[in-house]
């Protein structure tokens, strides 16, 4: 992790203006943790779909359309979220969707039915889809106070918070039942939401509030987009598009595939999302690096380019270990692509920005789970899962093409 600065009074942030801002390590540690219990419980979900698929006598077509239940709840609360954190602030929004996160992961494992699975994860899209926008524009403020990248960081957090989930889940999924192990996730959320919660309820975010007397206030809100901002958010929200569809892809068919393709144990199967998981995190752990000596089109260029020939290796591989082996290098492609992607998005635009990259990134997500479900079908799954090759490539070029927003916007 990159040394913490504490934010300076003169910055906006400070409470009235009789006290100093809160210690930048604080702020940067309360969301950091928000992030790994976002990763942590989405995975606590994704390495029980193979039981839960078994339970509701689900076929790969209807079981893609059940998940788009978790995708379709996230994009339908995005916008709505970027507005709530404009009215109540990002701090207050992301507690609560982390209560709300928390209470739904227990719900998928009380189906019996497809139609009900599509149902209750609805509501769990929702709750993650809300937690992302909140987390990532809190997030958003503290990085342009600090005047440092490290957006990656955060999503590190997340990625190791999804490792310890699907570890956490491959050990217990030959003891426990999907609703125990559901359950106790549920406890796990709380618990962490009770603690690490207050820490953001005493503190608005950094361009939130209103700057002490004597200072300028310029940045008290963020400005509206004109038509070339949006124009510029759009197209890092297609970038965060193509990527986020194969992490989706990876978190929601990946154990399936290990399962169903390559005849690997419950076991092994979660393993592949949790090294997919770790290599995303040591990629993000060195984010703030990658971005500060090479820039941010290399960054994007050789992420999305990674990614694509990773992929291309975890779905055609003959066997287990090399298939473990292609998502190991998908999650280092992939690691820093989204995270630039909705920074740059929240730089220019605030939680607005954020929210319509997210939107469209999550758009990824919802697109993923029915055309791979069906391409399953009608191919097969390990060719369906080349889609994520195909975007991941897309990724790269609009990197690319990005390079003249890039620098026009200040790094």
């Amino acid at each position: 992790m990159p040394q913490l600065n504490k934010l300076r009074t003169a910055l906006p942030g400070g409470i009235g203006g009789d006290t100093a801002p809160p210690p930048s390590a604080r702020l940067r540690t309360a969301l950091t943790v928000f992030f790994a219990l976002d990763g942590f419980l989405f995975a606590g979900w994704v390495v029980r779909i193979p039981a839960i698929k078994h339970q509701t006598g689900a076929s790969p077509s209807t079981l893609g359309l059940a998940l788009l239940g978790v995708s379709a709840g996230a994009v339908i609360t995005m916008m709505l979220t970027g507005r709530l954190c404009r009215r109540y602030g990002s701090h207050a929004v992301t507690v609560v969707c982390g209560v709300l996160l928390s209470l739904s992961i227990a719900l998928p494992a009380q189906t019996h039915s497809v139609l009900a699975l599509g149902l209750v994860l609805l509501l769990f899209g929702a709750a993650y889809g809300g937690m992302n926008v909140a987390a990532n524009s809190a997030a958003v403020d503290l990085v342009t106070a600090m005047r440092r990248p490290v957006m990656p960081s955060f999503h590190a957090a997340f990625s190791l918070g999804g490792m310890a989930g699907a570890g956490l889940g491959g050990l217990v999924a030959g003891d426990l039942s999907p609703s125990t192990h559901l359950f106790a996730l549920t406890g796990i959320g709380l618990l962490v939401t009770a603690v690490t919660g207050p820490v953001l309820l005493r503190h608005r975010p950094a361009t939130a509030v209103t700057a002490p007397k004597g200072t300028s206030g310029t940045r008290e809100r963020p400005r509206r987009m004109d038509g070339r901002a949006r124009r510029i958010v759009i197209l890092f929200g297609v970038i965060a598009l193509c990527t986020a569809y194969g992490e989706g892809a990876l978190a929601e068919w990946g154990a399936l595939h290990l399962t169903q393709d390559l005849h690997a144990n419950p076991g092994p199967a979660a393993a592949g999302y949790s090294l997919f998981a770790l290599t995303m995190a040591i990629g993000r752990l060195t984010g703030t690096t990658l971005l500060e000596r090479f820039g941010q089109t290399r960054t994007l260029v050789v992420g999305g380019t990674t990614a694509a020939a990773g992929m291309l290796l975890g779905a055609l591989a003959p066997t287990l270990w090399l298939a473990l082996l292609g998502f190991a290098v998908t999650g280092l492609g992939l690691a820093n692509i989204f995270p630039v992607a909705v920074g740059r998005a929240g730089a220019l635009a605030g939680p607005s920005g954020v929210a319509a990259a997210s939107t469209l990134g999550y758009g990824g997500m919802l697109l993923g789970p029915p055309v791979i479900g069906f391409l399953a079908d009608w191919f097969s799954l390990p060719v369906a899962l080349t889609t994520v090759t195909v975007l991941a490539a897309t990724a790269a070029l609009l990197g690319f093409g990005a390079r003249r927003a890039n620098a026009h916007m200040s790094d």
